[in-house]
Parts: structure tokens; C-alpha cells; sequence
């Protein structure tokens, strides 16, 4: 018979914001899991093994060794993860067909939207002296913001009149918001939700456990040889390897 341990859902991620918002969702629904730690800072994304779970080589993937039909389901995709485990634990998700789609559009702002547009600001204020991607990037992050936060002037929580997947998604995302300067007293919409959902006791699990991870695969960065993350290139070039030796 497996033991518990293999029937553990598994998390391959490094704690960026995608990889903590599914760590927040598996402590929401108290299901045991496990990390399994692919530090991107060392190139472990570019595996045969890791590619077979997520063909696009990003974190974060998820193996459910009792998906459908009891058969194992290897998923990529953040939000397609977060919308496979609501279902399969029926929570976290509305029921009504209307609130469903509602919550679904605002978990489709957070992937098309507010993760790729604070990416590229972080890249351009941090690893670029070009002005105008950090003017670009940086106003438009801001533009989102204000967009969250006049959502929340007429509803408390993103979608479905509860909280949710699409407060779930947005969350982590909205932590780490001093690269861009937002005045906080000027988004007080914003700021009411984000305390709310900080101060969920799974949330403040998940981002304890996501500090030791960070703190854990940090200290395996610096023993190893880093690759360049923004070398799109060199990128290409170690998927192409890859997949030609699989």
C-alpha cells in the first residue's frame, strides 16, 4: 500500500508570489502537502524531470498523485492550479454560475495583467537604467492598483462576495508593492482588503513556511552556480538542450 507520504500532493516552486498563493490555498483547505523545492536561481527549471511537469520550464507545477479517476495529474499554470484543487475540495470557488465567471475574469486580470506588469516593473527598477521601461512599467502597475482598489470600494472581497481564488491569486502579488511608491492612504479600498487577507491564519502560515523555503534555497544558491534569469537567450538555449536530450 503507498504510504502517506507519496500521497502527498506535491509543489514544485520557488516561493515567488505564483508559488506562495497555491501554498496559501493548500493551508486554506488544511490538505497535507509537501514542497519540493526547484531553486530557478541554479537552473533546476530546466530539467527533463521538472519539464515533464511543466513544459513551459516556470514555477510553479503541482503533482496530485490522486487526480481524476485516481490517476496522477501533473498541472502548470498557477491559476489553473489554484482552480483544479477549489473544485476538487469544493471550496473557495462560487457555486453560482454567474459568480464563478465573475471570479474567474478577476483571476484572469491577475495572470494577463497584474503578475506580467509588475514583473517587467521589478526587472526594469532593479536590473535596468532604462527610463522608459521604468516609467512604462511602473505606471502601469500603478494604473492596476487603482483598478484593485476601486473593486473593492463597492465589494469586499475580489469576486463572489467572499473571499476566494481571486483574492488568493492577487494577494501575494500585492506584498511587495514599494518598488512602485503606492500611497497607501490614497488606496484605502486596497489596503483594508490586504490587511484582511494577511491576517487569515493560513495566509500567515503559508508565508511563514515560504520565508524558511526562501531562506533554505538561498543558502543552496550561493554554494551553486547561477544562472542569469533575464538572459532570455540563455534561456532558450538550456529549454532546447532539454528537451533535445529527453
Amino acid at each position: 500500500m503507498p504510504s502517506e507520504e507519496t500521497n502527498l500532493i506535491e509543489i514544485h516552486s520557488y516561493p515567488t508570489p505564483n508559488g506562495v498563493k497555491i501554498m496559501i490555498l493548500l493551508e486554506e483547505l488544511q490538505v497535507p502537502w509537501r514542497h519540493v523545492d526547484v531553486n530557478i536561481r541554479l537552473g533546476e527549471q530546466f530539467t527533463a524531470n521538472y519539464i515533464a511537469l511543466s513544459p513551459n520550464n516556470k514555477i510553479p507545477a503541482m503533482l496530485d498523485p490522486n487526480g481524476p479517476g485516481g490517476q496522477p495529474l501533473a498541472l502548470m499554470e498557477s491559476n489553473a492550479i489554484l482552480w483544479y484543487l477549489a473544485e476538487k475540495h469544493g471550496a473557495f470557488l462560487p457555486q453560482d454560475a454567474a459568480a464563478r465567471y465573475d471570479c474567474l475574469q478577476w483571476m484572469l486580470f491577475q495572470s494577463s495583467h497584474v503578475g506580467p506588469m509588475i514583473g517587467q516593473a521589478n526587472h526594469f527598477n532593479n536590473h535596468s537604467d532604462v527610463q522608459y521601461g521604468r516609467d512604462r512599467y511602473n505606471h502601469e502597475v500603478t494604473r492596476l492598483y487603482r483598478v484593485i482598489d476601486t473593486r473593492l470600494a463597492s465589494n469586499e472581497w475580489m469576486a463572489g462576495g467572499s473571499y476566494g481564488l481571486a483574492d488568493i491569486a492577487l494577494h501575494p502579488w500585492c506584498r511587495n508593492r514599494q518598488h512602485v511608491q503606492i500611497d497607501e492612504s490614497s488606496h484605502p479600498h486596497f489596503m483594508r482588503w490586504f490587511d484582511a487577507v494577511d491576517a487569515r491564519p493560513a495566509v500567515e502560515r503559508a508565508n511563514a513556511q515560504a520565508k524558511e523555503i526562501r531562506a533554505r534555497m538561498d543558502r543552496a544558491s550561493d554554494r551553486g552556480e547561477k544562472i542569469d534569469l533575464y538572459n532570455t537567450r540563455d534561456n532558450l538555449e538550456r529549454l532546447s538542450r532539454a528537451v533535445s536530450a529527453s
